[in-house]
């Protein structure tokens, strides 16, 4: 891979997603955000443009929602009453409150992000509106804090391309879903070979951008693990918000947003 270590990508996703948490959105910069990089000025705007409807940015904790992401993985899950959800980088909650909404007080959600902070903010979000249905746990995607065949669906805004060691998220992915279990994952992948000065910017690897793969090795590492149904949809009119992620860096000649559905086949 690039000259970057994997412990230099996790060490600087982790302060990124830090000083994000810290930082709340009435101070975030004026510019577009990227889906992982800063929180959005105008984040229920921002989360509507990647698919969420005005009842999802309404109804959730303030300060839930910051306007990350590339896409809205609720809408490919199909949650249903009672299942168990975990978001992998689930930073404030925002996806976690809509899932818990729709699985319900029999369901629960558990979001895993390797940032205290935003751990923290989850917390925070979740006690001070009552939600007894979400639980936020510390710990990295590639070694998730979650029993082995627990999952009833695995849901993702834009974090696995953040991991250096995406084989590994997805061997722990289906690790913990039950037989039957499924993926609902929005992600971004390249379209073309990213130059290699960009893969070794630290400042596009936490902003989602040099991290990413292609769709054929997505789909490489899924059927490697065992994954069936596979099914990884390219969104091409997300290449508007990603051209401003990084204004005048082309950035839509390399990547585009995907959906990435997958099932873990019955026993």
């Amino acid at each position: 891979m690039n000259p970057l270590s994997h412990d230099d990508i996790r060490k600087a996703v982790r302060e990124q997603y830090g000083k994000v948490a810290n930082s709340g959105i009435s101070v975030a910069s004026s510019a577009a955000a990227s889906c992982c990089e800063q929180s959005s000025p105008d984040a229920k705007a921002t989360s509507i443009e990647l698919g969420y409807s005005n009842t999802d940015v309404n109804d959730v904790p303030d300060g839930a929602n910051m306007g990350l992401g590339c896409g809205n993985p609720k809408a490919i899950a199909s949650l249903q009453q009672g299942e168990t959800v975990v978001d992998l980088g689930s930073g404030g909650g925002f996806d976690c409150f809509l899932a818990a909404q729709e699985i319900g007080p029999s369901g629960q959600v558990i979001g895993v992000d390797m940032t205290p902070e935003m751990i923290s903010k989850a917390r925070n979000n979740a006690q001070k509106t009552g939600y007894t249905n979400v639980d936020f746990r510390l710990g990295e995607i590639e070694n998730l804090p979650v029993a082995d065949a627990l999952v009833d669906v695995i849901i993702s805004n834009c974090v696995i391309n953040l991991s250096p060691e995406k084989e590994k998220v997805f061997q722990e992915s289906y690790r913990i879903l039950k037989p039957g279990g499924r993926l609902a994952i929005s992600d971004v992948v390249t379209t073309a070979e990213i130059p290699e000065k960009l893969k070794a910017d630290m400042a596009l690897f936490t902003g989602c951008m040099s991290g990413a793969s292609s769709i054929t090795e997505i789909e490489t590492m899924l059927k490697s693990t065992g994954f069936e149904a596979i099914s990884i949809q390219a969104k091409d009119e997300s290449k508007e918000f990603i051209r401003n992620w990084v204004p005048d860096s082309k950035l839509d000649d390399y990547i585009v947003s995907v959906t990435i559905e997958a099932i873990k086949p019955d026993a």
